[in-house]
């Protein structure tokens, strides 16, 4: 069974000296980078240089901002199952050699671009295997079959659900059958939980993988709130490590009754609360309140899903860092995240500095990080860099 769409390549020609940023690993040709030429999405397409040789490989549509994701610079260029079968390979040989798949059984085995394949994801989470594709031309180039029976013979997955990118649309099954409710599965020993079919992005967000672990290290007796909790995912992980009370906050009713059935599910004590109700209206709360933790997280959701959307967010930031600081207890810890892809690391250090020294605290930067290994991108690439995470101490 094929794994991507087998036809006669076209050729397109670049108009702009990118061959340098192209062989470095940069995926993306604009439309004002290449000759524009009739196709079909998802057609294969040889890239040629101004002086009409073949420089590169991929998936083409005349009809998208991107109209070249670029897969292969090295000869032969021809993109076919032997091709995609050694990608599909080589991810699967990065993530079981990075972490150990008996303790962690969700993970993302193809990360697009990352892996050399743009425009695919594919999420594991244990027997369960959750592809989404990134566009029309993702969509007509791969074989989502294929794909899925690779899966079933390499990983022995048992279901593949495919998920569409139109919002509020559920997943299918297109290997095995649809999972009546969401699929348990480990991360570093804990039990969590992911909707698969509904659930937002493939079912759980496995990027903040690390960052649970650490902060799971630095909870042992600390009171601890988590904001945007999400389904509890720092949650649990304060839980295990020790924390003397854990708050959930989320404005989603389903992801704090998500984060009180994960609680359960690791069997750890009663000393963990949801509380259903916008984030700065807690904190609004709290601060009148003059509550404070040890240990504050927050993680939103992204502010910025576009660029005219991004001053707005540089403000929403500064304010979170601000209200957040002040609920954290002297010599507290503050933990800050951002996946808005239109903010940059640079940007999100001076918009926390801003907040906190509105908040009149004094922040040590203990640690910064970003995407974890199964979540790779190309050097060339730092736009899909999208998630931020920084760790401070308050004075």
């Amino acid at each position: 069974m094929h794994l991507v769409r087998d036809a006669k390549p076209i050729y397109v020609r670049l108009r702009k000296d990118l061959t340098r940023s192209i062989k470095r690993g940069h995926a993306w040709l604009f439309s004002d980078a290449v000759d524009i030429v009739a196709a079909e999405s998802g057609s294969v397409a040889i890239l040629t240089d101004r002086k009409d040789e073949p420089i590169a490989s991929g998936i083409y549509d005349p009809n998208h901002p991107i109209p070249l994701r670029i897969c292969r610079t090295k000869l032969p260029l021809k993109l076919d199952d032997a091709w995609i079968g050694g990608q599909l390979q080589n991810a699967f040989d990065l993530r079981r050699n990075a972490f150990d798949l008996h303790s962690t059984t969700g993970y993302r085995l193809i990360a697009g671009e990352g892996d050399g394949l743009p425009g695919l994801i594919v999420d594991i989470y244990d027997r369960v295997a959750v592809i989404k594709l990134d566009g029309g031309a993702p969509e007509n180039f791969y074989l989502p079959m294929g794909i899925a029976h690779w899966l079933q013979t390499h990983l022995h997955v048992e279901s593949v659900v495919l998920r569409s990118r139109q919002r509020g649309r559920g997943g299918e099954a297109i290997l095995g059958t649809l999972p009546d409710a969401p699929i348990p599965f480990l991360e570093n020993g804990l039990i969590f939980t992911a909707d698969v079919v509904h659930g937002q992005k493939t079912g759980f967000f496995l990027d903040q993988r690390d960052n649970r672990a650490l902060l799971q290290s630095l909870c042992h007796a600390r009171t601890v709130l988590n904001l945007f909790s999400f389904n509890g995912g720092f949650s649990i992980a304060a839980g295990r490590g020790g924390a003397s009370e854990v708050t959930s906050v989320d404005i989603a009713a389903p992801a704090i009754e998500a984060a009180a059935v994960h609680w359960e599910m690791n069997g750890l004590p009663p000393i963990h609360s949801g509380h259903t109700i916008d984030c700065f209206e807690f904190l609004d709360g709290a601060i009148a309140a003059k509550r404070k933790w040890d240990l504050v997280v927050c993680d939103p959701p992204s502010f910025a899903p576009n660029e005219k959307s991004r001053e707005r967010a540089l403000a929403a930031y500064a304010k979170l860092a601000f209200m957040s600081a002040r609920v954290t207890r002297r010599n507290g810890l503050l933990a800050l995240a951002s996946c808005s892809s239109h903010i940059d690391a640079a940007t999100f250090t001076l918009i926390n500095a801003e907040g906190l020294a509105r908040a009149r605290r004094r922040p040590t930067l203990l640690c910064e990080r970003g995407l974890p290994v199964d979540h790779p991108t190309p050097l060339a690439m730092p736009e899909l860099r999208y998630l931020k995470f920084q760790l401070f101490q308050l004075d």
